[in-house]
């Protein structure tokens, strides 16, 4: 899946800037209606005011949002900037350092190192760059003046839900420009689905709880249908003059047709067994890297519905375990 973003001309930057200084009256009214309707939603007045407590539109969330260059990315460029060895050694580091935990959350939630790591890696470069944006103002911004204002306004209500249990405080809630949170990169709505207290302190901490956050990334796979002990894929490598036509996420067949095909691993053996359902991907077209997919791929992309993120987690975390 090609990454896409919207290119803005510097004019447009400009009219954003200029609202966001010129419009303080339309800012206070629009916190004034959520005021009212988390009010309904039972978030008390005291955590109310003390979430909105010195918000104003951010500027910067606002230009991040809509002045950011359109470009398409290939698979090869994609693999090339984030599959870096910096990345697979701190992934290394990180699964050797934290083995035991990794085999707690493993044996709980039924999801490996590999994978887990995988996501950390890519989200955070493992818990190191989670964002320093206040969510709550971020999320405000963007519910007020951003191009998918319904989607910001449900997260920036679940994130007074998170601040309403008392998992974190205002201050502490920081993420992406955007309002994903903590070492996971969790929006608000994800986390009050998926994050857990694995170390029973009460709190989902997924900003500074290491046991919380694997766990938590655990959870997420494992409850979008991760099958424990099952590969994500594999990178193959396909016969001479073979036809790519029956390519793609949605043209599943067992392992075995493929083999009769005459696909083979590229290093090592299967992954999977013969009856396995999977399908060939191709990123980057025919001739460039190829991949049998499994099952487990599924869940990856239910964290992030691209195809390169899944590819690129699943060989992350074949590296680092």
């Amino acid at each position: 899946m090609l990454t896409r973003r919207l290119l803005l001309t510097a004019a447009t930057a400009t009219a954003i800037v200029t609202r966001a200084h010129a419009a303080p009256d339309s800012f206070a009214a629009f916190l004034a209606t959520l005021r009212t309707e988390a009010r309904r939603a039972g978030i008390s007045a005291a955590t109310l005011d003390s979430a909105f407590a010195g918000v104003t539109p951010n500027r910067k969330v606002l230009e991040r949002d809509r002045h950011q260059p359109e470009f398409t990315m290939t698979w090869a460029q994609y693999r090339n900037l984030l599959l870096t060895q910096k990345r697979i050694d701190e992934g290394v580091a990180a699964i050797a350092q934290n083995r035991a935990l990794f085999a707690a959350v493993q044996a709980r939630y039924g999801v490996g190192p590999g994978v887990i790591a995988g996501i950390w890696g890519l989200e955070s470069s493992f818990g190191t760059k989670t964002g320093d944006f206040r969510v709550v103002e971020a999320l405000a911004t963007l519910a007020w003046d951003g191009r998918r204002a319904s989607f910001f306004r449900g997260e920036l209500m679940a994130a007074l839900k998170i601040l309403q249990a008392g998992d974190v405080s205002p201050v502490n809630m920081t993420g992406s420009y955007a309002g994903a949170m903590g070492q996971p990169q969790f929006m608000p709505t994800s986390y009050l689905r998926y994050a857990v207290d694995f170390t029973g302190s009460g709190r989902r901490n997924i900003w500074t709880s290491r046991p919380d956050v694997l766990a938590s990334i655990a959870n997420y796979l494992a409850r979008s249908g991760w099958r424990s002990g099952g590969a994500w894929g594999q990178p193959v490598a396909l016969p001479a003059g073979f036809n790519t036509t029956p390519s793609g996420r949605d043209h599943r067949r067992p392992l075995a047709d493929w083999a009769r095909d005459g696909l083979r691993p590229i290093a090592g053996r299967w992954h999977a067994t013969a009856d396995t359902p999977a399908a060939l991907l191709l990123p980057d077209g025919a001739g460039g890297d190829a991949f049998l997919v499994y099952p487990n791929f599924a869940a990856i992309r239910r964290y992030n519905p691209s195809d390169f993120y899944a590819l690129a987690v699943g060989l992350l975390g074949d590296s680092v375990a």
